[in-house]
């Protein structure tokens, strides 16, 4: 029976089915905010979620039956049965945040789609060597927002009055985000050399910290699809074997038979 129900599970067609209940629920959460649309159709819009709850619980209770202990042993039926844990809690007093997150529904198509799942696992995988990019770049922050902060808070305090402010004005020059006419052309009126501050700023951050963490998720994911193609080759090689082995089982089996019949004859 368990092993019926897991290869019933593993289907694609169960698969794409689920995936677009996903889809379909993702649709049902963004029109509840909607008021004209609730306003008109609010009790199928609800029934409609609930059916989809539904479907969501009898999966996850069909996968914990058919796998057993194996289903908390996989990091993404872990994710599952949160996501859809948090959609069961009563919308009471307190927990209306959390009613709010049922719209994390939508992130089991990351689960579901084995392409999204290899993202997500580079990106995983990536987070050890970004730790000391962050850190690098933490300590470039610290240095340059003291530095603004003595050089520029007397003109510009509320951009640069306190570390904490100018830490946040430099996050934003380091975004691009209006850094120029909003900020540095501002300050370069006041002070005439603030140009050689903010663009060694923007070339250790933007430039070249930032495109750090770029080519580090890449090569994370890079290495992800290596695996996969090294475990999916290594598959067709066993799977080779064991025809070979078969084979060559069926001959051997088959040579005594002709040779007895060689001796008769």
């Amino acid at each position: 029976m368990q092993q019926q129900l897991q290869s019933f599970l593993e289907r694609a067609t169960v698969r794409n089915a689920v995936l677009g209940v996903i889809l379909f629920n993702a649709i049902i959460l963004g029109l509840e905010t909607s008021k004209p649309v609730m306003a008109a159709w609010g009790g199928l819009i609800l029934t409609l979620d609930r059916i989809c709850l539904v479907i969501f619980c009898v999966e996850i209770l069909a996968k914990i039956y058919a796998y057993r202990g194996r289903f908390f042993r996989d990091g993404w039926n872990i994710f599952d049965f949160l996501i859809v844990a948090i959609a069961l809690v009563p919308a009471g007093q307190g927990f209306s945040a959390l009613r709010a997150l049922r719209i994390l529904r939508v992130l089991r198509v990351i689960s579901t789609a084995p392409r999204l799942r290899r993202v997500v696992e580079g990106f995983v995988t990536a987070l050890p060597g970004m730790g000391s990019v962050f850190l690098l770049m933490a300590i470039i922050f610290y240095i340059a927002s003291v530095i603004a902060t003595k050089l520029f808070a007397e003109a510009f305090p509320d951009w640069f009055g306190t570390l904490g402010r100018s830490a946040y004005s430099l996050f934003q020059i380091m975004t691009l985000e209006s850094w120029s006419m909003g900020i540095v052309r501002p300050v370069m009126e006041v002070y005439p050399l603030a140009w050689a501050f903010f663009v060694p700023f923007i070339l250790a951050t933007t430039f070249a910290v930032v495109n750090l963490l770029v080519g580090l998720i890449v090569n994370s994911m890079q290495d992800a699809h290596s695996e996969e193609d090294t475990a999916r080759t290594d598959l067709y090689r066993d799977e080779v074997l064991e025809r070979l082995a078969a084979i060559e089982d069926r001959l051997a089996a088959g040579e005594p038979s002709r040779g007895r019949r060689a001796k008769d004859e």
